[in-house]
């Protein structure tokens, strides 16, 4: 199951391509990941994500550290009013890491195209002690629903 999460493009966000930057993207899904993965108590969200686990605020337990990145840029985005629809999965549950997932797409509609897709290998980290620790039960639990087959990238040469 994917979590689908609206972003809006700001007119910043292009450059002189007129096109999305490739930086500016990797912020663009910077954003729907702590939309997905933070917990948030307050009202009015516009997202339902039942993955959204991680405490976010200073002095949390947990943190969560970046190991990787991987981008493939299928088309160019344009500038445009409606916001994207960034669909995000867990690709990967490890011991203390996991596989997220993303594909970039267009406003919803028919023909939504595909824009990006991308995966982002996530440790958890114990604040305290600066270590990887292990993905809880509770995590586990959660974040199953939300498995699927990795990205599948187009293959190198």
């Amino acid at each position: 199951m994917r979590v689908h999460v609206p972003i809006h493009l700001r007119w910043g966000d292009l450059d002189a391509y007129n096109h999305v930057n490739n930086v500016e993207l990797m912020r663009l899904l910077e954003e729907a990941r702590v939309r997905v993965f933070w917990r948030d108590d307050s009202e009015g969200g516009d997202i339902d994500s039942g993955m959204a686990l991680i405490e976010a605020e200073a002095g949390s337990d947990t943190i969560t550290l970046i190991a990787r990145h991987e981008v493939e840029y299928v088309m160019p985005i344009p500038y445009q009013r409606q916001p994207l629809d960034v669909q995000v999965w867990i690709g990967n549950l490890g011991g203390a890491s996991l596989e997220v997932g993303y594909e970039v797409y267009g406003p919803s509609g028919p023909d939504q195209p595909l824009y990006a897709r991308a995966s982002s290998t996530i440790v958890l980290v114990d604040a305290k002690t600066s270590r990887p620790r292990r993905i809880t039960d509770e995590e586990r639990t959660a974040w199953t629903r939300y498995l699927e087959d990795p990205v599948a990238f187009t293959k190198r040469r």
